[in-house]
């Protein structure tokens, strides 16, 4: 299973990061909520401190463009294998870094990719 750390995670159930949590997870994905409001998402604390964290395989983001500048770093130095872009958080300049650090970049909808089996 591919560990995923969710950016912009959130315990409010309309949101799109609160259901993909909760999906990763029943489909036997190691998930780390990581956001800006402290809360609890699918029975794991939302990480609001950028924690280090070890073997990531995808990062998916649900955070806007225009708020990612302040991610790049914690998302770079994660290492992670690849970065989904959910629609509306398509980024031009942190997928151009990503990919200077060979990190795979996908335009994609985290919650599609897992409903189709090809996550």
């Amino acid at each position: 299973m591919k560990k995923t750390v969710v950016i912009g995670a959130s315990d409010n159930p309309g949101r799109f990061s609160y259901k993909a949590v909760h999906q990763l997870k029943r489909s036997g994905h190691e998930v780390v909520p990581v956001g800006i409001k402290k809360g609890e998402v699918a029975g794991l604390p939302i990480e609001t401190e950028k924690p280090s964290i070890d073997d990531v395989d995808t990062v998916t983001l649900y955070v806007g463009p225009q708020n990612q500048p302040s991610w790049y770093d914690y998302i770079l130095s994660l290492r992670p294998k690849r970065i989904i872009f959910n629609p509306g958080t398509e980024n031009f300049e942190l997928e151009k870094k990503a990919q200077e650090q060979n990190i795979k970049t996908m335009h994609a909808c985290t919650l599609v990719m897992l409903s189709i089996g090809n996550y």
